[in-house]
């Protein structure tokens, strides 16, 4: 990474009047797709109309070979190359009808269509190559149906909020 990159101040994570969770999401995720609290190079930033231009996702700063993990429970749709990039979906267990489902690139996939995955399991590592951030990142994303939301959403506070531990004094 260059120096530029990692003294950066970090970017927002929800563009300038995006809401910062969408109701409709319910906080259903148990850890961060990778890392344990990723910088966000690029925040969501929903488009105004259907085709119209935005970031329909977030991009999450990861090494090339990062362990990349399901967010939440659901079932694999989907595990294989789009337009050169892999990319592994997975449709979330109990999140309605129809399912939310995230979506994440460029991951080499370890896991197959239709398997069940648990929140915090490995579903693959993130490519060196495909990526659309000038250093190596995670692009994930959340649909319901053909409509792009927040993944940012799924995280409950204690998760996207959590700053570093401190250690209290004893009395």
């Amino acid at each position: 990474m260059t120096a530029a990159v990692l003294l950066a101040p970090p970017p927002p994570l929800f563009a300038a009047g995006a809401p910062l969770a969408d109701v409709t999401v319910p906080a259903v995720g148990r850890t961060w797709p990778v890392g344990s609290h990723p910088r966000v190079l690029r925040g969501w930033e929903p488009p105004a109309t259907a085709y119209g231009p935005g970031h329909r996702g977030v991009d999450l700063a990861a090494a090339p070979g990062t362990p990349v993990r399901a967010v939440a429970a659901g079932r694999v749709s989907f595990a294989g190359r789009v337009a050169g990039k892999g990319v592994v979906s997975v449709e979330l267990t109990g999140t309605g009808e129809p399912p939310l489902r995230t979506t994440y690139e460029p991951v080499t996939a370890a896991v197959e269509e239709g398997e069940e995955v648990e929140p915090g399991e490995v579903i693959g590592t993130v490519d060196a190559t495909g990526s659309h951030c000038t250093a190596t990142c995670l692009h994930w994303g959340l649909r319901r149906d053909e409509t792009y939301l927040n993944p940012l959403s799924l995280l409950p506070p204690w998760l996207l909020y959590r700053g570093p531990s401190r250690l209290l004094p004893v009395y």
